[in-house]
């Protein structure tokens, strides 16, 4: 059976994210799942990726928000308050207002999730990251986050622009970024039409571009393109820096705890190495989805996250390293992001997996990435073999969903999983049938009357193509 939280786990994840009781970090989204007291309800879905693949023509963004650290009344600390808000949301129903006070509400604790002990600076490195925000009906927000000093001179507190969208296209909003960025160094007042244009603008299909035609003082009317990848499915990550901090057979032990649904943190000491290396991570396990607590970077008021009982993979600065290894934790793997090194593991993660497949994993990986090639072009490197890994090991599901009369399907688990001619295989995929990542993922199938069109369903057919070419040249040799 897929992972189900015991009663007093359910008291001590409530406890800790009563907090955040109805906008809370998630990765995906779907209909919640299971009741964790009374706060959380594991959501998410399984679909062709963990975040939905957008066709085009919605909305880019819904909010844009500057978040600032104000000081506090008699302290020295400070607190991360939005203070500015683009657009501001008039007539909206009293159900919608709650809605939108909770939400911005959340906010500014992931903006700012070092903590509120902050002095002025006259230099700080800019930093972009994202957090995801899933309400407990399954919707879901992301916030793509550009840290940085105002502009001015003298000590000063840095500040936080927060794009806040629906759509999961990392790439896209950094550049995005850049360009308010470009315009906060002159005024906030330039800022403002170039995210009207932006508002006003279809959000592009893959492979599609679309211009915005923008006017910055001293430079005159600037055309900015923004263009969507074509092959959307890896659209929202980005792997370069999980390449810079691990090896590939740590990447491969990751994936396998991931694969189990066990508890795995990352530490390192920048917010943008967090936010892409625990997207990279999660990425792995297309075309499932992550199924429970999904934070890229932990705020410091709920570091006790990190002694949860139920699975969870999450992202915590090294500053508050010896706090993490001091908490009562049990089979967890702990990822040293700074020094490539894991302080923490279980102990099994090099048996999970079959031992061929993973050898066919390390020499697709081991390939080599040229350095002169695309982002995209290391996603697919990188993605493909784990694909391929799921191809192999349960791309066959589809035959073994049983469609009866009544419209009624019926997933036949021991028959699936027995159909397999390796034992090692037939014993992984026995124990990942029990999962949520899984049975999320054959809800969703039997629903559908076909096998969903998509990347996935793309390579399982690639594959069963090259098995038939085989079979005739095997029987030539005999």
């Amino acid at each position: 059976m897929p992972y189900r939280p015991k009663k007093m786990e359910r008291q001590v994840v409530g406890g800790i994210l009563r907090r955040f009781r109805n906008w809370l970090p998630r990765h995906g989204a779907g209909p919640p799942q299971d009741n964790l007291g009374e706060v959380v309800k594991e959501p998410e879905r399984a679909q062709e990726h963990c975040l939905p693949n957008f066709a085009g023509g919605q909305h880019f963004f819904e909010y844009l928000l500057v978040v600032s650290l104000k000081k506090k009344p008699s302290v020295d600390d400070y607190e991360p308050t939005i203070t500015y808000q683009f657009p501001k949301r008039e007539n909206l129903l009293r159900g919608q207002q709650e809605e939108e006070e909770r939400l911005l509400g959340a906010i500014p604790l992931f903006c700012f999730p070092d903590g509120n002990e902050w002095a002025p600076l006259t230099e700080y490195p800019r930093e972009t990251f994202s957090f995801v925000l899933t309400n407990v009906d399954g919707s879901r927000k992301i916030g793509y986050c550009r840290r940085l000093l105002p502009a001015g001179r003298g000590p000063r507190l840095p500040r936080v622009y927060c794009i806040i969208s629906c759509i999961g296209c990392f790439g896209l909003f950094s550049k995005i970024l850049d360009e308010v960025e470009k315009r906060h160094q002159i005024s906030m007042a330039v800022i403002y039409p170039f995210m009207q244009g932006l508002r006003e603008a279809a959000f592009p299909a893959p492979g599609k571009t679309v211009t915005l035609k923008s006017f910055i003082p001293d430079s005159g009317t600037e055309f900015i393109s923004l263009t969507r990848p074509l092959d959307s499915h890896l659209e929202h990550v980005d792997f370069s820096s999980l390449l810079r901090c691990l090896s590939f057979e740590q990447i491969l032990q990751i994936f396998a705890s991931a694969v189990l649904e066990r508890r795995i943190i990352f530490l390192a000491e920048g917010l943008s190495t967090l936010s892409q290396c625990i997207h990279a991570a999660a990425a792995l396990l297309y075309p499932f989805s992550w199924a429970h607590t999904y934070i890229p970077v932990v705020p410091e008021s709920l570091l006790a996250t990190v002694c949860c009982p139920t699975p969870f993979m999450v992202g915590v600065q090294m500053r508050f390293r010896q706090e993490v290894m001091e908490s009562p934790m049990e089979e967890v793997l702990l990822v040293n992001l700074c020094e490539g090194t894991f302080l923490m593991s279980v102990g099994d993660e090099k048996d999970i997996l079959p031992p061929k497949l993973q050898e066919d994993i390390l020499e697709s990986l081991g390939q080599g990435i040229k350095g002169s090639q695309t982002s995209e072009q290391i996603n697919e490197h990188v993605s493909g073999p784990f694909v391929q890994f799921f191809v192999k090991t349960v791309g066959h599901y589809a035959s073994y969903i049983k469609r009866e009369a009544n419209g009624q399907s019926h997933f036949q688990e021991r028959a699936f999983y027995k159909a397999l001619t390796s034992k090692a295989n037939r014993r992984f995929v026995k124990k990942f049938v029990k999962t949520q990542l899984f049975s999320l993922f054959i809800q969703e199938a039997e629903k559908s009357k076909n096998p969903p069109a998509g990347y996935f369903q793309q390579k399982i057919l690639e594959y069963e193509e090259r098995k038939k070419q085989k079979k005739p040249k095997e029987k030539t040799l005999k």
